[in-house]
């Protein structure tokens, strides 16, 4: 495994970046363009899980970083939620409801794997 130096290096930063990426993306879009709150929102969350695993990085000590890691992985399921919402009222189609959905998945178990991994060395 290669030693993880910044946080650009964290496979779970990577796969947030490419989400909030992705929402950037789908959200300027037609009436989801339009829609301001519900774009502003899922894109603060999928921000807010890349942000906070790069910020919990540079942390003083692994029980903090543990903790932004959790922020994160909540802020990867508030996407979720969201995208329900955008599913619903016909912003997006139920493929890209379940390629988001399940980037958001990704992103969220890859933060949970590492925060389990963190919180065993303390």
């Amino acid at each position: 495994m290669a030693l993880i130096e910044k946080f650009e290096d964290i496979k779970a930063w990577q796969e947030a970046r490419q989400l909030t990426k992705d929402i950037y993306k789908v959200s300027a879009e037609g009436t989801f363009g339009r829609d301001f709150g519900l774009r502003d929102q899922i894109r603060r969350a999928s921000v807010s899980s890349m942000a906070n695993i790069a910020e919990g990085f540079d942390c003083e000590s692994k029980k903090e970083f543990a903790r932004f890691l959790e922020i994160a992985r909540r802020s990867s399921v508030e996407v979720q939620s969201l995208l329900y919402v955008a599913f619903d009222v016909e912003y997006i189609d139920s493929v890209q409801f379940r390629t988001f959905y399940g980037q958001a998945n990704q992103v969220k178990r890859l933060i949970g794997g590492l925060r389990h991994a963190i919180l065993k060395r303390i």
